[in-house]
């Protein structure tokens, strides 16, 4: 269970999964969560990956194991979250690594790949947005006078229950599934969602796309509730090497909908620029 520590900063925990042979030296692939979630999100992507890549999956500050023990008013910032993703690049003792984030984690990766390019060899994006549109804002108020009064209404467990139904999945999504989801990002502090809400309310990543230089793959759904044509459209326009992919979906979650679909672009996607064979 490996930690990053740093003098003055907070402890930041990540999950590695390795099997490839030992005597190789084996590209690394980073996995993002997004809001709220943690490392654990990614269990059903492991398989398909971790024979070909070493996986890296870090818990953001302040959420799954890593520690919230910093200033949430001043600290939970972008730069930080930045910061976090370099030290661990560096921790690992490699030059650049393969990312691939979901959601926030998107948006945490491109600009990752604009601000530090050097570290970056592709970048995965699944329903990633640049910005979460006032829509998709007021969905998540659920009435409320804000999505952070919701969050403190509801409680970590009870909003993510109600965002499961509004934008995550349909409804004949197995209920363990949708259990599991609400329960793990219950074991979110709320006040941590409340800041992060505040960050992912304002955050806006448009000027940074057209200085990613990664070659780019975006995963989306075909209708998805947070993402759409308009964002799409800015990321092919300005983004110099990016291909999307839309999978059958009204519904944002497709990174726990449709595993194996989504891993497997990623595996290929990366594994293309790597050099390597993915297959046995």
């Amino acid at each position: 269970m490996p930690y990053l520590e740093r003098k003055g900063k907070p402890k930041i925990h990540y999950e590695l999964d390795d099997f490839t042979d030992p005597w190789r030296k084996a590209p690394m692939i980073i996995l993002q969560h997004g809001f709220g979630r943690s490392s654990r999100f990614w269990y059903s992507w492991v398989p398909y990956l971790s024979r070909f890549f070493r996986v890296v999956r870090p818990d953001l500050r302040g959420l799954g194991q890593s520690s919230a023990d910093f200033d949430l008013a001043k600290d939970l910032t972008v730069d930080n979250y930045i910061e976090d993703l370099v030290a661990i690049i560096d921790a690992l003792n490699v030059d650049s690594v393969h990312y691939c984030g979901e959601s926030m984690g998107g948006i945490l990766g491109m600009v990752l790949a604009a601000e530090r390019s050097e570290r970056v060899r592709t970048l995965s994006l699944i329903s990633a947005p640049l910005y979460i549109h006032a829509q998709g804002q007021k969905t998540f108020a659920f009435g409320y006078s804000s999505w952070a009064e919701a969050l403190r209404q509801l409680g970590s467990t009870g909003w993510s229950e109600k965002v499961n139904s509004a934008t995550r999945f349909p409804a004949e999504t197995d209920p363990g599934l949708q259990r599991w989801y609400a329960e793990e990002m219950g074991k979110s502090r709320v006040e941590v969602l409340v800041a992060l809400s505040g960050l992912a309310s304002k955050v806006n990543v448009t000027s940074y796309l057209s200085r990613i230089k990664a070659p780019v793959l975006g995963l989306y759904p075909s209708s998805g509730p947070l993402t759409d044509q308009e964002q799409e459209n800015l990321m092919l326009s300005r983004i110099p090497k990016i291909k999307i992919v839309h999978l059958p979906s009204r519904y944002h979650t497709i990174q726990n909908t449709a595993p194996a679909s989504c891993a497997t672009q990623v595996l290929y996607f990366a594994a293309q620029h790597e050099g390597i064979a993915c297959h046995e």
